[in-house]
């Protein structure tokens, strides 16, 4: 399976090459990854043992920008992985339009065996390794998978030791007291909350009548849920990593969020002030989760979930990804012979490196904003990317992704024909010919 996803990636940028009028040169170029790194990270434990980890850090493509992209602290990360979600990462920066490039680092570990002293250790040990790969113009990574506020906070401050100045501006999702931006929080889930409203217009649903699946309950996957929620949409079923649970007449999603936030469980209960009691509900796994009979599937775990061995029992009509790469290219062709709408992960949780984008405008000029401000113009480049995009599926007759990566192919074809392609050169070189034979003759 080495190198799988990163080839389905590139199927996938094919696929939209073939209807954009592009420049052939914009589209080699994000065939190949501008620089991968790996390193060892020795990390001291807390019995005194030595451990060492692998960790990536690779920049894909930083013609529009430095490279951006999260660090994720996972078992089964691998360079494959980061190389796809730093291509990702490239492209969702162009759809919304933000001078991005893309970039992304993981960690092959499982934070949760690691004790807090541990993972501080760890991330900053990371951070000494790959120190001279990332910078404010360089490339600034943001959390991701199991990294957090405070794990970013831990990497700028050894990476501002290291450069001798206070970095804010290296790395984004930080907490606020330590240069972070209001609103970083829920931006992946409030950009995808953004394209569903939108849907709704279009769609002229009633939200009470939307019945809603959430796999994956980390940061996204509970924002997105509240927030629908408080709209009136039937949070039906949600899962974690364990497993998930299943009520027809939907969930009180504040209730589990907060049992789930303090005792790491996800139960079915109903809270009133501080007591919480159970309510019935079906244990179900993550994948017949996938397969129920709901009008909204919102993947927000981890990539892969949607394959050609279950896209056909996929019921709901509207999937929304908030995790990235969670549909196979196969599962892509069965869902849209279906009539099934995949908002795609470079638009639906762009949300999130569109705040990171603020955060980092915001470290620069040393000037913060509200949580209103952060607010509007987020809604107002979600509104507008969305907007785009769907014109664009309609005006094709292809499905989303196709038309966000032709959107995103785009803007990357104006970049690459300012800095010149072999039309500019080639005609420049028949000009000079012509005028070497008239000055022989």
């Amino acid at each position: 399976m080495t190198g799988e996803i990163y080839k389905q990636a590139l199927a996938r940028l094919k696929k939209a090459a073939s209807y954009a009028d592009i420049d052939p040169e914009a589209v080699e170029k994000l065939k190949h990854p501008k620089a991968c790194l790996e390193v060892s990270i020795p990390v001291r434990m807390d019995d005194g043992s030595l451990r060492i980890f692998t960790g990536y850090r690779v920049h894909h493509n930083d013609l529009r920008g430095p490279t951006k992209g999260g660090i994720r602290f996972h078992p089964d990360v691998s360079l494959d992985e980061v190389k796809s979600l730093a291509f990702w990462m490239t492209i969702k920066c162009s759809v919304v339009g933000i001078p991005f490039g893309g970039g992304k680092g993981g960690v092959i570990v499982d934070p949760k065996e690691l004790s807090r002293m541990e993972l501080e250790r760890l991330s900053r040990s990371y951070i000494q390794q790959i120190a001279n790969f990332i910078g404010p113009d360089t490339d600034i990574p943001a959390p991701d998978v199991y990294t957090n506020a405070m794990i970013m906070g831990w990497m700028m401050d050894e990476y501002s030791k290291i450069v001798r100045r206070l970095s804010p501006a290296v790395i984004t999702g930080k907490p606020i007291p330590l240069g972070g931006s209001q609103g970083r929080e829920d931006a992946t889930a409030r950009g995808g909350y953004h394209c569903i409203k939108e849907l709704e217009k279009k769609r002229n649903w009633d939200p009470k009548k939307m019945r809603v699946a959430v796999q994956g309950f980390g940061n996204a996957g509970q924002f997105i849920a509240e927030m629908l929620y408080q709209d009136g949409y039937q949070i039906v079923a949600i899962s974690d990593s364990k497993g998930g649970i299943y009520r027809p007449q939907g969930f009180d999603v504040p209730s589990i969020i907060h049992v789930k936030n303090n005792s790491k469980e996800l139960q079915a209960v109903y809270c009133e002030g501080s007591v919480c009691q159970l309510v019935d509900a079906t244990v179900i796994t993550n994948e017949e989760l996938l397969e129920l009979d709901v009008d909204i599937l919102i993947p927000a775990a981890l990539e892969s979930q949607i394959t050609k061995d279950n896209a056909q029992n996929i019921k709901a009509s509207v999937i929304v990804e908030l995790a990235n790469g969670p549909t196979t290219f196969e599962a892509d062709d069965i869902l849209h012979a279906k009539g099934t709408l995949v908002i795609p992960d470079i638009l639906a949780n762009a949300g999130g490196v569109t705040v990171s984008y603020f955060e980092w405008v915001q470290n620069k000029a040393g000037y913060y904003w509200s949580l209103g401000e952060v607010h509007q113009r987020l809604q107002e480049i979600m509104l507008r990317e969305f907007k785009r995009v769907y014109s664009l599926m309609e005006t094709h007759q292809t499905d989303m992704r196709t038309a966000a990566y032709i959107h995103a192919l785009n803007r990357q074809a104006e970049a690459v024909v300012a800095m010149g392609t072999q039309g500019y050169f080639s005609q420049h070189q028949q000009v000079m010919q012509k005028i070497n034979v008239v000055a022989v003759a």
